[in-house]
C-alpha cells in the first residue's frame, strides 16, 4: 500500500488529517509537515490501526560462491 496524507476541511473550517498506509510510529515523522502544509496547530490528535501495526522490514541476504579453484 502507498503512504497517503488525507486532509479534510468540515464546514466549520477545522482541518481533520489522516495518515494511511504508515505503521507503527513513521506517521508520527509526518505531523510536523503536515502542521506546515496547514498552516496550523494539532490541538488533538489520536492514533489509527495502522499505529498498532508493526512495520514489516524485508531484509535480502545474498551469499556469493566463488567458482574459482583454489590452488
Amino acid at each position: 500500500m502507498s503512504k497517503k496524507i488525507k486532509f479534510e476541511i468540515t464546514p466549520t473550517g477545522e482541518i481533520r488529517v489522516k495518515t494511511i498506509g504508515m505503521k507503527g510510529e513513521e506517521c508520527l515523522n509526518y505531523v510536523e509537515l503536515i502542521e506546515r502544509l496547514a498552516d496550523a496547530t494539532t490541538v488533538d490528535s489520536s492514533f489509527t490501526e495502522e499505529y498498532y501495526e508493526t512495520k514489516v522490514e524485508q531484509q535480502e541476504n545474498v551469499h556469493k560462491r566463488s567458482h574459482l579453484k583454489r590452488e
